[in-house]
């Protein structure tokens, strides 16, 4: 078992900072909020190499070292648990952990919970606070969305913290809260974990913690429910068959999709089980979804040029999510950009899924690894959907807004992160709206 370690244990250690993203930064605040200066490293530093004064040490140019004559480390969820660096660090008697792990040990866990899965964790997290805000409790979200819930603040403590958690984070943790919810699970992320099976065991290792009771899971997800002993001593499926999935009140939160009807009933599952009452009245629960925003490039419309429909995916990283999207339009003529960055995905279960697509549906491909997924659904669907190479995501918009005309949607949801082509999916995004805009006037209704 790990030393207990957790932020109010850090007042006289040694503590470097390995990775200087957002969490990072959040915990060099933490530090020096407590009168501590850390050690700082990432793999690349930026220019100028320095916060705050503090010079930043590159990992391979001295910053391990460094790192080594430290008490504790405090790593980015990048910077993979599979590393040599980490292990070598941890052989020389120096505990690594991660910024929401430490804060994990300090809190009350009873007013927290965590939510993890391959997809749908963000929208799910972002329902449950919003949930909770409009049922007149002050709620806050933490980990991938909203802010680091360890960073120093004057707001006062709310009433529950809603955690999204990724599989990037999990295996730095040595606790949980009492409820936690897994949305979904398929292979993602095999670079970071070195295989599929792995990655499986990281992310749905969060149920077993010390401190959990209870896992809420998509009763609808074949791999989760193979992997019952994973999921802890008591899990509660949700699925149609589960009382109070969907229902009128999910209507209100206006998104498009049963995977989203899934989400939300998860959203409420989760705050049952923490003793949230006023969940389990239908009339407060949808007098609560009103006003919710959904979040960018999760299925998100971004407008028309004349009767075709742009659609923001672009946090689509993987099969699963590009599948829902799919089936969110599923009785309409879609032209789906897939392509990215590859990890190596397999991704003929796409191809199944454009194979029971009764609407007509073209998929274009991007760089870098598109033509490798155009190649596997071919593989799959043969000569029943076509499949064009594009060289650009302008050219590909381009090509499907003229193959839309006539009341499609043009559907980016790249199944593949945009590492390489793009600064993140928020800069794809970004792009993918330009290019709409090249094809005429965006309008809120087609025109």
């Amino acid at each position: 078992m790990p030393p207990l370690i957790s932020w109010s244990t850090l007042t006289s250690a040694s503590v470097g900072v390995w990775g200087l993203g957002v969490e990072g930064r959040a915990s060099i605040r933490r530090l020096q909020s407590m009168g501590l200066v850390p050690v700082l490293v990432d793999d690349r530093p930026p220019a100028p190499a320095s916060v705050d004064d503090l010079e930043i040490l590159a990992t391979e140019d001295g910053g391990l070292q460094a790192l080594l004559a430290c008490d504790v480390v405090i790593k980015s969820p990048g910077i993979s648990r599979y590393r040599p660096e980490v292990a070598q660090i941890e052989r020389a008697g120096i505990p690594v952990r991660g910024g929401l792990g430490l804060w994990l040990e300090d809190v009350p866990l009873d007013r927290v919970t965590c939510i993890t899965g391959t997809k749908g964790k963000s929208t799910t997290t972002a329902i449950a606070a919003h949930l909770l805000t409009r049922l007149g409790y002050n709620a806050k979200v933490g980990g991938n969305i909203g802010h680091p819930p360890w960073e120093p603040s004057t707001a006062p403590e709310p009433d529950f913290w809603v955690i999204e958690t990724s599989s990037f984070q999990v295996p730095d943790l040595t606790n949980g809260p009492p409820v936690v919810a897994v949305t979904s699970l398929s292979p993602d992320h095999l670079d970071w974990h070195g295989s599929v099976e792995r990655y499986y065991a990281d992310k749905l290792s969060l149920c077993s913690k010390s401190g959990v009771a209870a896992s809420i899971a998509d009763g609808t997800n074949a791999e989760l429910r193979v992997r019952l002993d994973s999921l802890g001593p008591h899990v509660q499926w949700v699925d149609e068959d589960t009382p109070t999935f969907g229902g009128p009140w999910v209507e209100a939160l206006r998104l498009p999709g049963s995977h989203n009807v899934r989400n939300a009933s998860i959203a409420r599952a989760v705050l049952l089980a923490m003793g949230v009452e006023e969940a389990g009245d239908d009339a407060q629960m949808a007098a609560a979804a009103e006003g919710f925003l959904g979040l960018p490039s999760r299925c998100r419309s971004i407008g028309h040029v004349g009767a075709v429909e742009f659609v923001d995916d672009s946090l689509s990283t993987n099969v699963l999510p590009a599948q829902a999207a799919l089936q969110a339009y599923g009785d309409r003529a879609v032209a789906l950009l897939v392509g990215g960055h590859d990890r190596g995905l397999d991704y003929s279960a796409l191809g199944h899924a454009l194979a029971r697509r009764q609407p007509r549906t073209l998929v274009i491909t991007m760089p870098d690894n598109g033509p490798r997924i155009g190649g596997a659904i071919r593989d799959v669907v043969g000569d029943g959907v076509t499949v064009v190479d594009a060289a650009s995501l302008e050219e590909a918009v381009a090509t499907a807004c003229g193959w839309a005309r006539d009341g499609g949607v043009v559907l980016l949801s790249p199944a593949a992160p945009s590492f390489g082509r793009f600064a993140d999916y928020n800069d794809r995004a970004r792009a993918f709206a330009e290019a709409a805009s090249k094809c005429g006037p965006l309008t809120e209704q087609p025109t």
